[in-house]
């Protein structure tokens, strides 16, 4: 949670121990606690004065300047993160924390649209639920369920909320799907709850008295017999479980499944610390899932992009093997054309050999026939002709590719 210093109390610590050890109490790094320390005017210790008070030589404090007017007069540490998270959430973190140290916790809070939206859709609600609990949600409005008892808290955390909201670069407004937090262009959408108890139900008095004549009709009327035990109404029916509101409110934030990391979405009321004084820790944790969802987006980005590239490398193999499987089968059937066209011209030469020059009848029809094919073969097999093959079947040229289907790859 959240730590408030007074200028003079966190002087007193800065000069209590060397900053390393005191930004490691903080899950801080010393460069952000020099940072926040220049911020609010705070000097530091010199190089070697730690050197010389362990070596018992005098050291002097540097004195702590006046407060401007215009500063704030205490100094906040937002909640670290002990674990260890990836470096994008963990800079964004460290920056966030160091615009955080101006903010009040219990600071005062503002005006703003979404806060008296929210508030009055509560205020205007129907009865509560069988939980006890009233909702507000929709157009213009953060979405909140709570017992009417919680409204007042509700302004308070939220209107403290868009005052922190201001200080740390991020953006309370709504839409006509409800209420989000805008930083670093993403959308953070949240909502507000409130938990309750169940407990088995005890009958009421009433009930008590309504369960009993039932239960001396019904007994009268089957004693009597007849007709009436027939029409008899059943047994009253009771509700099995009383629900209680607890006055434990909780802010959760919504964002998908994220790519290998998990910071944290929920905040809950604990017995040290409630809701009211979280305005900051939420904030933070604002700027660490924005960075986040954009580390998340990188990263799905990369995958889908060597997804593709890989896929285009298959793709692009399979569509060279096609192309390869076309040409090869034109050039066998090339070469069969001409083995054919070779046979064709020994068989014409032979018979001419043997018939000489004036053949007749049916042979000589023949010859007439396998001499005009011999002929259109030739041409075909010439360069006009190839070129005129190639263009019809679409080989060797840029549409080499013809009638390859892409096959469907699976992620």
């Amino acid at each position: 949670m959240a730590r408030t210093f007074t200028r003079e109390e966190f002087y007193d610590l800065v000069w209590s121990k060397p900053m390393t050890q005191l930004a490691k109490d903080f899950a801080l790094s010393d460069v952000a606690l020099h940072k926040i320390c220049k911020k609010h005017g705070i000097p530091n210790p010199p190089p070697g004065w730690w050197a010389k008070q362990a070596a018992g030589k005098p050291v002097k404090r540097t004195a702590l300047p006046r407060l401007k007017a215009e500063s704030v007069r205490t100094i906040t540490i937002a909640a670290g993160h002990l674990k260890q998270e990836p470096e994008a959430m963990a800079v964004a973190r460290e920056k966030a924390r160091m615009l955080a140290s101006s903010v009040e916790v219990e600071g005062a809070t503002v005006q703003h649209v979404v806060v008296s939206e929210t508030l009055r859709a509560l205020r205007r609600a129907g009865p509560p639920s069988p939980q006890g609990l009233i909702l507000a949600s929709g157009a213009g409005r953060a979405k909140v369920e709570v017992s009417p008892a919680s409204i007042e808290r509700v302004e308070l955390i939220l209107g403290r909320l868009a005052a922190a909201a201001q200080a740390l670069g991020v953006e309370l407004a709504a839409d006509d799907k409800g209420a989000f937090l805008r930083h670093s262009d993403e959308v953070i959408r949240f909502s507000m709850s409130e938990s309750y108890r169940r407990h088995k139900h005890v009958l009421t008095e009433a009930e008590q008295v309504r369960l009993a004549a039932w239960e001396k009709k019904h007994e009268k009327v089957l004693r009597k017999g007849g007709w009436e035990a027939i029409m008899l109404p059943g047994r009253p029916q009771f509700v099995e479980w009383d629900y209680e509101p607890t006055g434990q409110l909780s802010f959760e934030m919504d964002a998908p499944y994220l790519y290998g990391s998990s910071p944290r979405r929920t905040f809950r009321d604990a017995k040290i610390q409630r809701l009211e004084k979280m305005a900051v820790d939420i904030l933070v944790g604002v700027h660490v899932l924005a960075a986040a969802l954009q580390e998340d987006r990188r990263k799905r980005d990369l995958a889908e992009r060597q997804r593709r590239e890989t896929q285009e490398r298959r793709e692009r193999a399979l569509r060279d093997r096609h192309i390869l499987e076309r040409r090869n089968a034109a050039l066998d059937d090339l070469l069969r054309q001409i083995a054919d066209l070779d046979r064709l011209r020994r068989l014409v030469a032979s018979l001419h050999k043997q018939l000489g020059d004036q053949p007749s009848g049916r042979v000589a029809e023949f010859i007439t026939f396998a001499e005009t094919r011999l002929r259109e073969n030739e041409q075909a097999l010439e360069a006009e002709g190839l070129l005129s093959r190639f263009e019809t079947a679409r080989l060797f040229g840029d549409d080499d590719d013809y009638d390859f289907q892409s096959p469907a790859f699976g992620y």
